[in-house]
């Protein structure tokens, strides 16, 4: 459910901008390393909002999937560490060390 609410603000600003770029049909010449080209402005726009949009997806899924992966390998250790303290415990007790 959060994720929806989430993703509400994002289409709503997503569905402004197509309708801004609709309304604008200037052509406007870019100029990229290869050569040049005579575009939409609106085309543009949507081109480097869906291509941000994209990396900050990949980047930001990057660093979940890191932290996902290290909390994976810290709850590894805390229930080998837990398992170990339970045995030395039970082996304290069966010596009557307590």
């Amino acid at each position: 459910m959060k994720r929806v609410l989430a993703l509400i603000p994002l289409v709503l600003v997503f569905i402004f901008t197509l309708a801004l770029g609709s309304q604008n049909g200037q052509l406007v010449q870019f100029n990229y390393l290869i050569a040049q080209g005579e575009f939409s402005l609106s085309l543009l726009l949507g081109l480097f909002f869906g291509t941000g949009f994209l990396l900050g997806w990949l980047v930001f899924g990057l660093l979940y999937l890191r932290i996902k992966l290290q909390n994976r390998t810290l709850n590894r250790t805390v229930r080998r560490q837990s398992r170990q303290l339970e045995l030395a415990t039970a082996s304290d007790k069966e010596s009557g060390k307590e």
